[in-house]
């Protein structure tokens, strides 16, 4: 079969042929449609993601060195005909190739009316919001959500997902000016744009903490994290719980956090990802994002491409969504 295969960590992808899958007891055979290309699964194939450094007992190894089929998940069809999105194939056979093989619990059943390349680029980044809101923030109808890099993909469905799930109010704040106003339209009541002076950040941060935030979905963590955890921290009325879900680092790896934050503040500080999440609980928020894409309708700007052209597109970072297609 046709796959793209990553040699050893760090090289770039290459096109080329690969012995097909063979499932065992328990597993599917997928004919491979579409699969989405994001951070997550970059870091994956560099071997840099919490998730294969070290080990890590929720997905299936060794996945580095190589040689191995990158993508952590895809859609396409079973040998039964079934439609289906799928999620942590077993290794090294990744999503981005004709055929791949994952575990039978690893599978959702797509709704009609949502194309395979959508439902690809939806899942995960809607995943994360989903997950953080429902299983980590215990999000309620009527609460005021923060999502600090709403201009992402992930930050982007998080913004209709909050309103889908009832949020009161939404506020979104990313660097991308065009997307922000474009989020205006998608459900955010207020958005921020971060700068570089922290300065001008702070007293806005404390003023919408002040009028009453619920729940903060963090995409960036570094500067922005830190001025909203101390903003929360000077400025949310006493006594009022913050629950701050840490869900991406693309703004840093590390902040030096003082513990006064936490003491003097009904901060709560949790992370949603990969491990505190189970992975059923994953597959579960999946099912949710795509029967709202098919009932509500999710926007997300994506980028199709035929899986030969891997190699010219793997570096492209500027917002759309690629999605493999086959």
């Amino acid at each position: 079969m046709k796959a793209v295969l990553v040699q050893a960590a760090g090289h770039t992808p290459v096109y080329a042929d690969h012995a097909a899958p063979v499932a065992a007891p328990g597993e599917v055979l997928i004919d491979v449609a579409a699969a989405a290309l994001y951070p997550l699964v970059r870091a994956r194939a560099s071997g840099q993601h919490y998730s294969v450094s070290g080990g890590y007992p929720l997905i299936p190894g060794p996945l580095i060195p190589g040689p191995l089929i990158p993508g952590v998940d895809g859609v396409g069809r079973t040998a039964a005909g079934e439609r289906v999105y799928f999620f942590l194939p077993r290794a090294p056979f990744g999503a981005m190739a004709e055929q791949s093989v994952v575990a039978a619990e690893r599978c959702v059943p797509l709704p009609d009316g949502l194309d395979d390349a959508k439902a690809a680029a939806l899942a995960n980044p809607g995943m994360s919001s989903m997950a953080a809101l429902q299983d980590r923030a215990r999000f309620q109808p009527g609460e005021t959500v923060l999502i600090n890099g709403a201009t992402g993909a992930s930050g982007q469905l998080a913004v209709q997902i909050a309103r889908a799930l009832g949020a009161g109010r939404i506020i979104a704040t990313g660097r991308n000016t065009a997307v922000l106003d474009r989020l205006r339209a998608l459900g955010a009541d207020e958005t921020i744009v971060l700068g570089d002076d922290p300065a001008v950040l702070a007293p806005r941060f404390e003023q919408v903490f002040a009028e009453g935030v619920d729940v903060v979905l963090d995409y960036l963590w570094g500067p922005s994290a830190l001025a909203l955890l101390k903003a929360g921290a000077k400025a949310g009325p006493a006594g009022r719980a913050i629950r701050f879900v840490q869900i991406g680092t693309s703004s840093g790896l590390e902040i030096s956090l003082p513990g006064a934050i936490l003491r003097s503040s009904g901060l709560v500080l949790m992370g949603s990802g990969l491990g505190s999440v189970s992975n059923a609980r994953l597959l579960e928020g999946i099912g949710a994002v795509m029967q709202l894409a098919a009932t509500r309708g999710l926007e997300l700007p994506i980028r199709p491409v035929p899986l030969a052209d891997v190699a010219s597109v793997w570096p492209i970072e500027d917002g759309l969504r690629t999605v493999f297609t086959l």
